[in-house]
């Protein structure tokens, strides 16, 4: 019982020298004192391992209650200070790197279950021969019933160089059958299982780039902040620029955040030397101020979007567009996380996250949402799942201002200069398209064989004319519904909601055909949020080009 001793000595040790001031320190693995081994949490947390070790003969996982045990410690500071063991603080650190191990497949939930979306073109999974619509039934004999995204993500993850197995079931067609017994859904699927090798996958921050008209570009940075992230979207801006953009769409929408030092030089990207990005103040830390060192900014008008997902560093780029005028925001509000952590590294591998500061937008803003006799579980599910309709975060009553004069409130994460509610989507219907899709490319639907997939064209550009839906598909699909008693009902949403199936559709096929990126790409054209950031961009000049009256003069990149 030693080592778990150790780590909760350290834990609180860790937190005492964060709490005397040292923001920012990466201290080596510590090490405890006697006097800290006397210390009465860690006393009690040891006699009550050790009661339950001599009256339960099931004993719970040393480890497990370890770490229930910190998280719950850490958990009464704030809901951002977490305890990391050895393979998730390894998880984290791959991650902020740009780049992690595994085999390269896209997964989320369809009809209660996992399935693969899509896979990313030369690595791992492509090779092995997994494809869309394969739906995951397990992960090294381990059976993914009820698992989330996440913990399919976890098992297919690893040791580059190891072996995953992973058993999917796939829709297949069966040419010897006769006719009546083709559409029976016992008929229609086939089990197989993979031996794949783990190797180094890109986890890049820029998950899209293209042109979402003929002069503006649209770039989706929704994954995270990492080592390479404002690298990614120069390089993204650059090629974009080739083409032809002068106005451009910044997408944060779903971005957890992640770097505090990437997410200074993202917005540095847009702002010119001295405009303050954020400042940072710890409790008995001096105030640092971060502010941009570019002389040459890109001033193309600008428009962020920005969702309740937008977290930490994303809001960070939000807010310092918003504050300094650069761009405007479109969107919902912001997830409202304005609490800084340092990492600390522990013994055995493991690792922490203690808020140690809090950051401030460039006019002063404080956007942290209240936590403070919130449960951990409300305060993350309120983050994330939005009101059906929009309601303003609390406010401060204290107002801040822009360069233009422009009034802003602080408290409750950003809210976007123009609000724009998405309508909820309607998952039953979504994931009866995605079903039929399924079966479709797979030459399952008799009436419609030319449809059949034989193998996706990832290097395909869309050119806007792809899989028409026409009355054929339509039909095949009420068939295809009432022939299976889980989407029966759905007939009726059809003619309700035609325009919906039809984009579905032709998203599913696009993705199937193409890629996950593709079938973003096409749902980007309807996007409502980004098709209201498209109108705004005129606005946005005129606001940077107002704004810049009110600094100095500097170069500016053409």
């Amino acid at each position: 019982m030693s080592r778990y001793f150790v780590i909760i000595a350290s834990l609180i040790l860790t937190a005492a020298t964060v709490a005397g001031g040292l923001l920012g320190k990466q201290p080596t693995p510590l090490q405890p004192s006697d006097a800290m081994a006397d210390n009465p949490v860690v006393r009690a947390f040891a006699d009550a391992l050790k009661l339950v070790e001599e009256n339960h003969a099931a004993l719970p996982d040393n480890e497990r209650l370890t770490r229930g045990a910190v998280s719950k410690m850490l958990h009464t500071l704030d809901p951002h200070s977490s305890f990391f063991n050895r393979q998730e603080f390894n998880e984290m650190q791959d991650e902020q790197s740009s780049k992690f191990y595994g085999i390269g497949i896209t997964v989320n939930q369809r009809n209660g279950r996992l399935y693969i979306l899509g896979v990313n073109p030369g690595l791992p999974a492509e090779k092995a021969g997994l494809r869309y619509g394969d739906a995951l039934l397990a992960v090294d004999g381990k059976p993914a019933k009820d698992w989330t995204h996440a913990d399919a993500l976890k098992h297919v993850r690893g040791n580059r160089g190891t072996t995953v197995e992973v058993t999917v079931e796939r829709v297949v067609e069966r040419t010897n059958e006769r006719p009546a017994e083709r559409n029976t859904e016992r008929n229609l699927t086939k089990t197989l299982t993979f031996q794949i090798e783990r190797d180094e996958i890109p986890y890049p921050s820029v998950r899209n780039r293209f042109m979402l008209r003929p002069d503006i570009g649209y770039i989706g940075l929704t994954g995270g902040f990492n080592q390479a992230t404002s690298e990614e979207l120069r390089e993204a801006i650059a090629k974009l620029k080739k083409d032809g953009m002068t106005a451009l769409v910044l997408d944060l929408r779903r971005n957890p955040g992640g770097l505090l030092k990437q997410a200074v030089q993202v917005a540095e990207i847009f702002l010119p030397t001295d405009s303050e990005i954020v400042s940072v103040k710890g409790a008995r830390a001096p105030k640092q101020v971060y502010r941009s060192d570019n002389p040459e900014p890109e001033t193309m008008p600008l428009a962020v979007l920005i969702d309740h997902e937008t977290a930490s560093a994303s809001e960070i780029v939000a807010g310092a567009m918003q504050d300094q005028d650069r761009g405007l925001v479109v969107g919902s509000a912001s997830f409202g996380k304005g609490l800084v952590q340092t990492v600390f590294r522990l013994p055995w591998g493991m690792g922490l996250t203690l808020t140690t500061a809090k950051y401030y937008t460039a006019s002063g803003r404080s956007i942290q949402r209240e936590y403070t006799g919130v449960s951990l579980y409300d305060y993350y599910r309120e983050g994330i799942r939005p009101p059906a309709k929009f309601k303003p975060m609390p406010n401060s009553k204290e107002a801040f201002y822009t360069p233009t004069k422009r009034v802003l409130r602080g408290g409750g994460g950003i809210t976007p200069d123009v609000l724009v509610n998405l309508p909820e989507e309607d998952w039953q219907l979504r994931d009866a398209c995605f079903e039929f899709v399924r079966q479709l490319i797979a030459g399952m639907v008799p009436s419609l064989p030319e449809y059949k997939l034989a193998q996706p064209n990832y290097e395909y550009q869309l050119r806007g004319n792809e899989f028409p839906i026409n009355e054929p598909i339509l039909n095949a699909l009420r068939g295809f519904w009432r022939e299976r008693p889980k989407f029966r009902a759905l007939e009726t949403k059809l003619g309700e909601q035609t325009e919906y199936v039809r984009r579905r559709l032709r998203a599913e096929l696009i993705t199937a055909a193409y890629g996950v990126e593709a079938g973003e790409q096409f749902l980007m054209e309807s996007d409502p949020q980004a098709l209201h950031a498209i109108e705004e961009l005129p606005k946005a000049k005129l606001l940077n080009e107002r704004a810049r009256l009110f600094k100095p003069s500097v170069s500016i990149r053409n």
